[in-house]
């Protein structure tokens, strides 16, 4: 089984900055992309940023140049840190991993989420 838990969410005002967390742990093999949902009320669920196990990013038009994701492949750790937050990032933040992992005694590939962590930006 695989875990993935998050930290770091909070309360913020804008132009603020926090720095989220997600570790993953198990019966890992290898994680090719892990990335950053969120979710806000009444909304779908939106992918905020991803990076592949080589370094290659991708991130949502709406937080270009202000958040930054980053990992650790030996730590199978990935980071989100989100600089001039603006009330609109307020939603509940989810870890995705792409994980190879074992099921049944067989090697598969397998998508893993987090439990969530609220992000709130408001003076």
């Amino acid at each position: 089984q695989v875990q993935l838990v998050e930290s770091g969410g909070g309360l913020v005002q804008p132009g603020g900055s926090l720095r989220l967390s997600c570790a993953a742990s198990g019966s890992i093999f290898s994680i090719n992309v892990m990335g950053w949902y969120r979710q806000a009320p009444g909304k779908q669920r939106e992918l905020v940023a991803a990076i592949t196990s080589g370094g290659s990013t991708n991130y949502a038009d709406s937080v270009k140049g202000r958040f930054t994701i980053s990992r650790d492949n030996l730590k199978n750790t990935a980071l989100l840190q989100m600089n001039s937050l603006k009330p609109e990032d307020t939603a509940v933040y989810y870890c995705n991993a792409n994980v190879r992992t074992v099921v049944s005694g067989t090697r598969v590939w397998r998508d893993y989420w987090g439990q969530g962590t609220q992000v709130t930006v408001s003076s």
